[in-house]
């Protein structure tokens, strides 16, 4: 049960900082649109999102809000009850501060703050919470992919080694 308070707890500093970040960009970016960070390649620009990713679902908040809070509560639950790995877990944390950071703006305004514009390719503005989710399943598709990997060279080398045929036994203390 310590895992899940130290999850739920790392979790929540993701989420206080998100919503900072949110807080400045709406103070800050509101006013003036945009400013660059690195000239040509990333400037900071308050959006407004009443979808999920790359506006999918737009306008369909109390869907979004009820999805979104389900599966928290449900991956909630799973921290605290479960022991996965180290790196899972660290995963499954990302995801939850993310997904709590953005479903408090849907709760509270109907609508996300974006702020991060990628000038250098043709993509949706996001936000930190964003990065959260994505880094942590990005994490959790790593880690599954390397266990299976492992899973793989453990069963080639049991394959390989294989077992010793009876005769090749050490013989019976009673013979």
């Amino acid at each position: 049960m310590l895992y899940g308070f130290l999850s739920v707890a790392a979790a929540a500093v993701l989420v206080a900082i998100d919503q900072w970040i949110k807080a400045w960009a709406t103070a800050n970016l509101m006013p003036v649109g945009a400013m660059p960070l690195i000239p040509g390649v990333v400037e900071l620009r308050y959006s407004l999102n009443e979808g999920m990713a790359f506006s999918l679902l737009w306008g369909r908040q109390g869907f979004l809000i009820a999805v979104t809070s389900v599966a928290l509560i449900a991956l909630t639950v799973y921290l605290f009850w479960k022991r996965p790995p180290l790196v899972e877990r660290i995963a499954w944390t990302m995801v939850l501060g993310g997904g709590v950071g953005n479903l408090i703006d849907r709760v509270v305004s109907g609508r996300v703050v974006d702020y991060i514009n990628l000038q250098f390719i043709d993509f949706a503005i996001f936000n930190f919470a964003d990065i959260y989710v994505t880094g942590g399943i990005a994490l959790l598709f790593v880690a599954v992919l390397a266990g299976e990997l492992r899973e793989r060279r453990s069963r080639k080398e049991q394959d390989a080694g294989g077992s010793k045929p009876e005769e090749d036994a050490a013989p019976d203390a009673d013979a």
